[in-house]
């Protein structure tokens, strides 16, 4: 039996929420880390990865009944492109987890007694960068809708959780993987931060590496129905009709 769908307004209050919490998870500890090991940077990006993908698995399951805890514009375009979202849904997301990064952004500086908004000055913008954006990406596409396929969206959660924390190792960016909070971190110079010049080069390669992502599962999934995407990230009442 179908769920009801959750009406807009209460789905982007949970994008915006979990978008804030995952920006303070990530700017805050990696603020946490930068204080308590000042010394090695290997351990600071153990403490932000752990930190980073014990959040996310709770903020999945904390916002996903009500909006499927996107948290990630690529994550609802790929969904619209599956049919399991509205274009228009999709479109109305991104506003509210951008706006919800920059908020948990400025909440994580003031909670660690920084400057509400203080602009990143950490360049990060090169070709290891920008490849690395696009897997990362593709990844995180690949693994939301392969278990969508599959049937297993219950694994989401931690599945995520751990590609994500796995990905800060992996990659020479530390796997953003979401322009929403790419956009957050350029308001805190932080350990976490990117500054403004380097955010355009990591949103286009989020947003290569979401087209590959989508075009992958298209070939290995053919079979992945709109009705299946309509439950990522977590099963959730918000399918409509005509998606």
């Amino acid at each position: 039996m179908t769920s009801a769908p959750v009406p807009l307004p209460r789905r982007l209050v949970a994008e915006l929420l979990g978008s804030a919490f995952l920006a303070a998870i990530v700017i805050g500890s990696g603020i946490a880390a930068q204080r308590l090991s000042p010394s090695d940077t290997g351990l600071q990006l153990l403490e932000n990865s752990a930190a980073t993908a014990a959040g996310l698995f709770a903020i999945i399951l904390m916002f996903g009944p009500v909006s499927g805890a996107h948290f990630n514009p690529v994550v609802s375009f790929a969904d619209a492109a599956f049919g399991g979202l509205s274009w228009r849904d999709a479109a109305a997301y991104l506003p509210a987890q951008v706006a919800g990064c920059v908020l948990g952004a400025i909440g994580a500086n003031v909670m660690f007694g920084e400057a509400a908004v203080s602009i990143s000055a950490k360049h990060r913008a090169s070709g290891p960068h920008a490849l690395s954006e696009v897997i990362a990406t593709a990844g995180l596409v690949l693994i939301i809708f392969a278990l969508a396929r599959s049937g297993r969206l219950g694994s989401a959660p931690a599945a995520v959780g751990a590609y994500i924390g796995a990905a800060y190792w992996f990659t020479a960016s530390t796997s953003f993987a979401n322009p929403a909070i790419t956009i957050g971190r350029m308001f805190s110079d932080t350990f976490a931060g990117i500054t403004p010049s380097s955010a355009p080069v990591f949103i286009a390669a989020q947003a290569g590496g979401a087209i590959a992502g989508v075009l992958i599962i298209r070939f290995l999934y053919p079979a992945l129905t709109p009705a299946q995407a309509a439950g990522i990230v977590v099963p959730h009442g918000a399918a409509t009709e005509g998606n």
